[in-house]
């Protein structure tokens, strides 16, 4: 196999602080890659600025006036983690023979690519970054994140154990997942569904050295919620299951009721029956928000929007 085009691309949200830093390292990385023939002297680079309120665009702008292996992807509006990798993904397409996606932030261990470009080499068209452990998180998170990988596994959705968005795609592999055309995008589900020859690389996960982190317990919520109902729809299969049990109880009870009114036994229910509507009420809400979720991404599909709207494009040819 020849020595590959690659593309590294990167969202960037509110990232001055930390591109700097990405930047340089980068450039060691890939420098040594030139070196020792893992990838082409054409490889590049791609900073996606997702609508950034700070100087990250300034920074991506100087980094490609003075480097020609960096490219920029302004966006015109920020558009989420997810459509701003796709952005990147989009403009190195046709021009890699591999791309590599990673954060800014660099928590994820670059080093990883050395493994990545060499399962590449044996043939595999998809390389997925997992963490070795996560003994740097705190519990809750350690213990919620494990937690949404089992549901999910639970749930029928195929996905790579605690595997994030570090990962390589083939240009066969990538031009596949571009042909996705949905609109509420989980790519972590999406690119195990591609079914070509996939890899893993373990790693360990360091700390961001600058700037905060852009996933507080609100976005990661959101962010379970959007492939629980992006990829299966048993959550619905479940409320029903639930609905149908409380009928039965339900039933129950007032046959319950019946013998005990008729046998002449005074009951004082009224604890119990204040719990029955609360509990009855709850379920209810839960079904309609459940259900809402799942109509609101049918809406969200039928407007077929674009996934992002370019501003700026810098290269070099």
């Amino acid at each position: 196999m020849n020595t590959p085009v690659l593309y590294i691309v990167i969202p960037c949200y509110n990232e001055e602080e930390m591109l700097p830093i990405t930047a340089k390292r980068l450039i060691e990385l890939t420098d040594d890659m030139r070196a020792k023939a893992m990838i082409s002297e054409k490889s590049r680079i791609v900073l996606v600025d997702d609508g950034s309120k700070d100087n990250t665009w300034q920074v991506i702008s100087s980094l490609h006036s003075r480097y020609e292996r960096f490219e920029g992807v302004k966006l015109a509006h920020n558009a989420g983690h997810m459509n701003a990798l796709w952005a990147g993904m989009t403009m190195a397409a046709p021009k890699c023979d591999c791309i590599i996606s990673i954060d800014a932030d660099l928590q994820d261990d670059v080093n990883a690519m050395y493994g990545f470009l060499q399962e590449y080499q044996k043939g595999a068209d998809v390389v997925c970054g997992v963490r070795s452990s996560r003994a740097k998180d705190t519990v809750f998170k350690r213990t919620t994140a494990q937690g949404f990988y089992k549901l999910m596994n639970k749930l029928g959705v195929e996905m790579v154990y605690n595997h994030a968005d570090y990962r390589l795609l083939s240009k066969r592999a990538l031009e596949a997942l571009l042909s996705f055309g949905e609109v509420n995008m989980f790519l972590r589900g999406m690119v195990p569904l591609l079914g070509f020859k996939t890899a893993v690389v373990e790693y360990e996960r360091g700390v961001r050295v600058a700037g905060e982190s852009k996933y507080p317990l609100k976005k990661m919520v959101a962010f379970a919620i959007e492939g629980i109902t992006s990829f299966t729809n048993k959550p619905i299969r479940y409320v029903t299951l639930t609905g149908i049990l409380c009928s039965v109880l339900g039933l129950a009870m007032a046959i319950y009721v019946l013998v005990s009114l008729f046998g002449g036994h005074s009951v004082a229910g009224w604890a119990s029956l204040m719990m029955s509507i609360w509990l009855l009420g709850g379920l209810n809400l839960v079904a309609l928000g459940l259900i809402g979720e799942y109509i609101g991404k049918i809406y969200m599909e039928t407007k077929r929007r674009p996934k992002f709207i370019l501003e700026e494009y810098l290269r070099h040819e």
